[in-house]
């Protein structure tokens, strides 16, 4: 497995795969994505793009931390889930937010992945709460 930095057309294609199938490929084009401290990570497997995550510098109201990220977008083929490519993101990612001087990152995770995110040691913040036409979230956050 390969983890490197992307271009932010390269996450669109498994945006719209994974998260966003009922919307536009204009719908994964996410503000903020071509921001000079936006960063985008994938993992590549024999060569193919099968998991991705954005960063954003972001402050969340609900956290103090002056350094923030905001971590958008994350997504992993199917057939590649369970073979560390989303963790190993996360933590290529986190390497490089700390290289940043971050303190914390955060997420609007889907209620549906929550459990995921807490084997990376993210903590919930707060109740549940709706993105449409998305679903149901909860904010999550690691400090750095």
């Amino acid at each position: 497995m390969e983890i490197k930095m992307i271009k932010p057309e390269d996450t669109y294609e498994l945006r719209h795969t994974i998260l966003r199938p009922n919307q536009s490929i204009e719908d994964c084009q996410y503000p903020g994505d071509d921001e000079k401290d936006s960063f985008h990570v994938g993992a590549y497997m024999k060569g193919k793009l099968v998991s991705i995550a954005s960063f954003y510098k972001e402050t969340h109201p609900n956290f103090n931390e002056e350094n923030q990220f905001r971590l958008r977008g994350m997504a992993t083929l199917a057939e590649f889930r369970g073979q560390n490519a989303g963790s190993a993101l996360i933590r290529f990612a986190e390497k490089f937010m700390k290289k940043q001087s971050a303190d914390l990152w955060w997420c609007n995770a889907r209620v549906s992945v929550s459990a995921y995110y807490k084997k990376l040691s993210l903590q919930e913040k707060g109740g549940i709460f709706t993105i449409e036409p998305i679903g149901p979230h909860k904010l999550m956050y690691k400090k750095l």
